[in-house]
Order: C-alpha cells, then structure tokens, then sequence
C-alpha cells in the first residue's frame, strides 16, 4: 500500500476521531446543562434524549399534513383542497379518479342542486362587470368575481408581493395592498389595487400617525389605486390590531409604513377616531371626498346592533352617505401573526354573518347601492360559488393565492423563516421564490377558479355564475337531510 493511501487512511481515522469527540463533549455538555436547569421537567428527567421532544413537536406541524392527516382532515386547509390550489396554478390536470373523497354525510356540507337541462356551452356568458362607487368622481368597474385579499407588503416578501401584483395584472383581478401601505412592488406589478387604510393610517399617515389628506392624495393619484378600504377589523384577530414582528420590519418597509425600523409594528385594535357608526360614516365620506375613488370598509361581524344602526344612520343622511362598499371577513379567517384566544374563539363565520347582512342591505333597499365583498376560507370553485350564491358580489382571498405561490402551509409566517420565501425577508429564503414562475401560476389559479365556478354555474342551469341564488344550494342538518339557503336563512329576512 502506497504512503498516500495509509497517510490519508490515518488521516481520516483522525478525522472521525475527533469528530466522535466532539459529538462525546457536545453529548456531555448537553447532559450538564438540562440535569441543571428547572424551566422543563423533561430535559431535567430525561437529559440529552429529553431535547427530541420539542425537535419533533416543531417538526410536527410541518409533517403531518405529508404523513398522518387524510385528504379531508387537515386544518386550516385539507390537502385536496391544498392540492386542487397547486394543480389550478401548475395548469396541470386538476380531475380525479374513483370517486371523490368528501363525504356527503357531515352536518354543513354544501351540495349544488344540479338542474335537468343544464345550460350548453354556446349559452354561456361571462359575468356583468360591476360598477363600485358610481357616486364618486372615479368609480371603478370590476371584472373578476374572485380577487387577493389584504396580503402587507412586510408580512410578504417584496417577491412575493411582485409576483401576486403581476399575476394580478394578468389575470384581470384587484389586489388589496393590505394594512402596510403601497409599496413599489404593488405598483411595478400593474395590477388594479385597493388601498387598506388600517387602525395605525400605514402609509397615509402624518408624523403624529394620524390619517394626513396629503398622503391620501398621493396614493390616490396613482390610477392603479381604484378603491380604499378602511379596515375596522380582521376574521383572524377581531379586535386586535395588526402585528408585523420587529425582525420583518427592514429600512424599506419602516420608510412605507413610517415607523421606527427593526421594532414590532403594532396597530392599535380601532380607529382611534371611529368610535360610533357616525364617525365611520364620516370618515368613509372624507375619504372618499379627498381621494375621489370609491370608499368602504371591512370588518368581521360579531355583535350586529351597529350595522343595523348604520344602515338607520344611512337612510337618515342619504344614501349618498352609505360605504361604496362591506367587506365581510369570516372569523376563520387568516393572518401572519394573531393570538390564538383570538384565532380560535371570536366573531362569526361567513355562513351566519353573510346572510345576516345581504338580507339587511334588501330590507332597507341597499342591496344596489352597496356591494358585498367576502373573505374567509374560499380558496375552491364550490366555496367561491357557495358565497355567491349566498349574496356575495365579490370574493376575496389571501391564503388561495399564497398557494398559488407555492406556500407548503408550513405555518411559519410570523418567524421570518418562512422555507418559500413568502413571508419572509432572508434574502437565502426569497431566492427560491422565481417572480415569472410565481405570476404565471397565480394567474392561472385565478383563471382556475372563475372555470371552476362556471362549470358549477352551468350544471346549475344559469347561464352565469352570478345567476346563482340560494334555491340552487342545499346544506347537511345535523339529522343528515339537506336544507335550501333559503330556507336555512329564512329567519334572517
């Protein structure tokens, strides 16, 4: 044998050596430590062996939705719908064999009610654009049913925000720029976009964080900028203003925002200035004055006496006075970062608080002068159908188009390691986030949808998806029989 082999045999040997002891001292140290601390009983119980317990407790959320959960049963999104989302983006076949895996047995299950003589492919429109703000000075026509919902540049990544911006442009759909205010990469993407003006006035505020006209009309003076939309409250975290951990807030989103950089950006939980339906009537019409662009509001409903208030209030002033528009947040609704008191236990979700407001709106002969956007959820055909059908003019989604983005639903939004470089600012991360890839599949994802809700339109026998009404629905009851919308929500009119 050749001195090279044995010189490089013993170094090897050295190598593994010491590589052994160093593992043998890190073992050691690791042991010394946990016998000796009193913060976990586990690690004080079991040292070193005692560490894998919270390895694979972090691990757990990730893996169980490749390893444990059925397609069905994994919250906050199953994995056929995850699955129907990536295959709509990727434009690869989105059909199923066998049978599909949804059981038609559970309490709440929505079933269309398909009719006899369904209407033909030659019969087929598409859906009336729809007029937002028409007394306004620029009112804005919609196209697209289904739109991105509020995403903030800061709990996004400025490639993801570029991308979601683009594929909007492409798709034909609005983007909400969300509580952080307007950034470039909204702009640079071309897409119609609706400015959020949060509790803390982000991007429109004054050195004093008030709600400053000069601002306003800055953003306003971008044509791109169609609508504003004041948000009073969100599904994820009702009463809780936003929050954009201080590790996420860089030299850029602080000079968007106007905040100090690197420290936790927390919005206050209301608009200090809004503390009666008059005020927000006030300030909806002051918005909408300054800005000339049609104005409304979003909020997740939970106690209803205030709207029933507001709607008093609107007939009272004119209807001149009323929001160009509501959107409706479900309580299941999403975010990067909420208190899980919050996430788990407050407001009402769409199917209660939906219904309750288009039939208010009716009542009192608003239901043209101010339209119903929602939110909550509704990232497949069916849903975005079942919304529509309930009375929704417009849905809205942040978490579909994420998908469409290539987000795995790691659930690391709120820790700046998010792995596809989504939600977070590691520039290591965000390299795997390609903008052209990324625009393409979320437009074709929104393409997807409108497909999906015309295929459901057509079985139902109308000839768009906006002639869906609640007779064409039925919903499970907790004796296994199916209702009408109509006449589950009959005590709503």
């Amino acid at each position: 044998m050749s001195d090279f082999f044995i010189y490089a045999i013993d170094f090897l040997t050295s190598l593994f050596l010491l590589a052994l002891g160093i593992i043998v001292l890190v073992v050691i140290y690791f042991y010394i430590v946990d016998v000796n601390q009193n913060k976990h009983a586990i690690r004080r119980n079991y040292p070193v062996i005692g560490r894998f317990r919270y390895f694979f407790e972090r691990q757990g959320e990730f893996f169980r939705q490749y390893f444990f959960a059925m397609d069905r049963e994994e919250m906050p999104f199953n994995r056929a719908e995850r699955s129907w989302v990536y295959k709509a983006a990727k434009n690869v076949d989105r059909t199923s064999a066998f049978g599909s895996t949804q059981s038609l047995d559970p309490a709440g299950t929505i079933m269309f009610m398909n009719c006899a003589f369904p209407t033909l492919e030659e019969d087929a429109i598409d859906p009336e654009p729809i007029v937002l703000g028409e007394q306004s000075r620029h009112p804005y026509t919609a196209k697209a049913v289904f739109n991105i919902s509020g995403m903030s540049y800061g709990a996004l990544s400025k490639r993801a925000v570029l991308a979601l911006s683009r594929g909007a442009r492409q798709a034909g759909c609005w983007m909400n720029t969300g509580e952080g205010g307007l950034s470039p990469y909204h702009l640079e993407g071309g897409a119609d976009i609706v400015f959020q003006i949060g509790t803390a006035k982000y991007g429109v505020r004054d050195e004093h964080g008030q709600l400053s006209d000069h601002k306003l009309k800055e953003v306003a003076a971008h044509e791109q900028v169609k609508m504003f939309e004041i948000k009073m409250s969100q599904g994820a975290k009702p009463g809780k203003g936003g929050m954009l951990p201080g590790v996420k807030v860089n030299a850029e989103i602080a000079k968007i925002r106007g905040i100090p950089e690197g420290k936790d950006s927390i919005s206050p939980n209301g608009h200090p200035e809004i503390k009666s339906v008059s005020d927000l009537l006030d300030m909806i019409n002051h918005v909408r004055e300054v800005t000339g662009k049609p104005t409304g509001f979003k909020a997740v409903l939970g106690e209803t006496q205030w709207l029933e208030q507001l709607v008093a209030l609107i007939k009272q002033r004119g209807e001149h006075s009323a929001p160009d528009f509501i959107t409706i947040d479900s309580a299941d609704g999403g975010t990067g970062a909420a208190p899980q008191p919050l996430l788990d236990s407050v407001g009402l979700p769409l199917k209660e608080s939906l219904p309750w407001v288009v039939d208010l709106l009716e009542r009192n002969g608003l239901r043209g002068r101010i339209r119903v956007i929602v939110s909550g959820k509704l990232i497949v055909p069916s849903k975005v159908a079942w919304a529509i059908a309930l009375g929704a003019d417009f849905v809205v989604s942040a978490r579909g188009h994420m998908f469409s983005l290539g987000c795995i639903q790691a659930l690391q939004c709120n820790k700046d390691t998010c792995p596809t470089g989504i939600t977070t600012h590691n520039p290591k991360l965000m390299k795997g986030l390609d903008v052209v890839d990324k625009t393409q599949r979320v437009a074709n994802y929104n393409k997807y949808i409108h497909y999906g809700i015309g295929l459901i339109a057509h079985s139902c026998g109308v000839n768009n998806i906006r002639g869906l009404n609640r007779q064409h629905v039925r919903v499970v009851q907790e004796d296994g029989l199916s209702q009408t919308l109509d006449e589950m929500y009959a005590h709503y009119k």
